[in-house]
């Protein structure tokens, strides 16, 4: 079974930076395409960026461009979400997903339709 654990959440102040990382094991980042979505309280999930299997091309929600970047370390077998310019609005619990599909936006909304699932990490903003 696949499985993705996150990991570098934590407290933040607003302007401030988190990296947040994404590992995989019993699957290669090369064979899927992985995603970063986040759930705030009261809120529904939302997809924050997107990463394809193979092209490497990346997508982001209109809310975090410019401030958030996807990578991908192969020899790690990770996936990050360095995350910039944090704003309150940010807080939320933040997942990782996997599937094998590409990336896909609907109405301009990352899909979440995506296969497995990490448990989340709590990133919060606040002063």
């Amino acid at each position: 079974q696949l499985r993705l654990v996150e990991s570098g959440g934590g407290l933040v102040q607003p302007g401030g930076s988190l990296r947040l990382s994404c590992a995989v094991s019993r699957f290669t980042l090369d064979n899927y395409a992985i995603g970063w979505f986040r759930q705030a309280p009261g809120k529904e999930r939302e997809g924050v960026s997107c990463i394809s299997r193979s092209s490497g091309s990346t997508n982001y929600a209109d809310s975090v461009k410019g401030r958030f970047i996807i990578f991908r370390d192969f020899a790690a077998n990770k996936v990050y979400l360095q995350m910039n310019s944090l704003k309150p609005e940010d807080t939320a619990v933040y997942y990782c997903a996997a599937d094998l599909r590409p990336c896909t936006a609907v109405a301009g909304k990352i899909s979440s339709d995506m296969d497995h699932w990490g448990k989340g990490t709590l990133v919060t903003v606040s002063s």
